[in-house]
């Protein structure tokens, strides 16, 4: 059964419930009170009986010819003419006035266990109801009971015609409470059937649906989480979107990173092996085979690298940055020179935790990126590379700046994507593979720190990575 039935159904049952046990309640205590009222009446009654009776023995005696004299006695109360009879132990009459009704069997019993008590009940006769009261009465040693009636059958007619009105009532409200309830149940769950909507939409594919908000209570919240975690969802899967289109342009970029020195690899490898070279043609066979397999290897360490990476977590040790970066540029500085180009090195003091192979990884890709951003050099001029080294608030700042050609602004958002190359044909020309920076910014996130890279085109590139816990020689002792 759907929430909305359950709701009203619910709704309509407890209002009818409710009423009905308050409105039969209300009638039956009404009878009861009703009820009460005759007993005191007829009790009243009675008392008025005996002083009357008592009095009419005391004058003519507890005889039975006297008894019998009283049958034709009329006594009134309130203009109305009281019925009684006279009984014995053994429930035989001794007189009756004629205005009470005949002694119901039953009865007898009930009157002769009085002594010194007054007691009432009630008889059915037909649809007739009516209450007998009766006392005992002690003449001359002897008991005898003074019975009295009073008809009650119209307070029991009109507790069946209360209840009779009320049921017709109780429908024509049930009736009112349901068209109600039926507004009402609509209204309130009408939140309920678009957040129904919008999940089918959304299972559907069309991640952009959302909820409206009409109110703040319990449905309006509830809307409002929906709307939340439809926006999480939907950011969630357009990154999955984002990673998988990834992964498949990495996949079909390291295919062709492998299929281009392969076919370079085996094309000269035939070519030797089916026929005579000259020798200069051998030499120029046997380079293009060894780039080729240099650019493989290379290739396959960096992907082994960050393999690694996200597998492996490593010890940083205290490492002395102003050295570390010096030794890293007298080892590099020649070899750029060759090339046309000036490293120059700036170091502050300071020791910080880091890993000491990962990190020249790091600064040896860096500059080799600004080397390639600034070959050829034209001759009789020079490029300049800036490696630097500082100590920030928190940590210690390493910053490669080269003056190549630069990046345009809508590459660098990407550029940090394995295999992604701002100029393909340049870089694979060079022995790039696109996975430097890609690699790079592993291992910066590895240590804790951040990379950014800044460039104009024409001007050149500026990369800074922030590592965390930098500190001086002194305060390092």
């Amino acid at each position: 059964m759907r929430l909305f039935w359950k709701f009203f159904c619910g709704m309509v049952a407890v209002t009818a419930l409710a009423c009905s046990l308050g409105g039969y309640l209300l009638i039956d205590q009404q009878f009861r009170a009703g009820l009460e009222q005759e007993v005191s009446a007829l009790y009243e009654e009675n008392d008025v009986l005996r002083y009357t009776v008592s009095r009419e023995m005391e004058e003519r005696g507890s005889s039975p010819n006297a008894l019998a004299s009283m049958n034709a006695a009329r006594v009134s109360a309130g203009g109305r003419l009281m019925g009684y009879r006279l009984t014995d132990a053994e429930g035989g009459v001794l007189t009756n006035n004629g205005l009470i009704p005949p002694p119901e069997e039953g009865l007898i019993p009930y009157l002769s266990g009085l002594e010194r008590r007054r007691g009432w009940v009630l008889t059915c006769s037909g649809e007739r109801r009516v209450l007998y009261a009766a006392s005992p009465l002690v003449m001359n040693g002897r008991t005898i009971y003074l019975e009295n009636s009073r008809d009650v059958t119209e307070l029991f007619h009109s507790r069946e015609e209360r209840y009779a009105g009320f049921r017709r009532l109780l429908l024509a409200l049930t009736l009112l409470v349901g068209g109600l309830t039926l507004a009402l149940t609509a209204v309130l769950l009408r939140p309920l059937g678009r957040l129904s909507r919008a999940t089918r939409r959304i299972a559907a594919g069309e991640l952009t649906e959302r909820v409206r908000v009409d109110t703040d209570d319990e449905l309006g919240r509830l809307s409002e989480d929906f709307n939340t975690m439809a926006e999480r969802l939907s950011h969630t899967v357009g990154e999955l979107t984002e990673a998988t289109r990834r992964q498949e342009s990495f996949v079909g970029s390291f295919a062709h990173e492998i299929k281009t020195p392969l076919t370079s690899i085996i094309g000269y490898a035939d070519l030797l092996r089916s026929r005579p070279l000259t020798p200069k043609q051998t030499r120029k066979s046997a380079g293009y085979i060894f780039d080729e397999g240099r650019r493989l290897e290379a290739l396959s360490r960096k992907l082994m690298d960050m393999i690694v990476l996200d597998k492996q977590d490593f010890a940083l040790l205290p490492l002395p940055m102003d050295r570390f970066l010096q030794q890293l540029g007298q080892g590099q500085a020649p070899i750029l020179l060759r090339e046309g180009i000036r490293l120059t090195v700036r170091a502050e003091e300071a020791v910080v935790p880091a890993e000491p192979d990962l990190l020249k990884t790091v600064l040896l890709n860096l500059l080799d990126n600004g080397r390639k951003a600034m070959i050829p050099v034209a001759e009789g001029e020079h490029g300049d590379l800036l490696l630097e080294g500082s100590v920030e608030e928190g940590g210690y700042r390493l910053r490669v700046t080269d003056t190549g050609k630069g990046i345009p602004a809508e590459e660098l958002s990407r550029i940090t994507e394995a295999f992604y190359m701002v100029d393909k044909s340049r870089a694979r020309a060079q022995g790039g593979a696109g996975l430097g920076l890609a690699l790079c910014t592993r291992i910066v996130e590895l240590h804790g720190g951040t990379m950014e890279i800044e460039s104009v085109e024409g001007k050149g590139t500026r990369v800074t990575v922030h590592l965390k816990g930098g500190a001086g020689d002194e305060a390092a002792e």
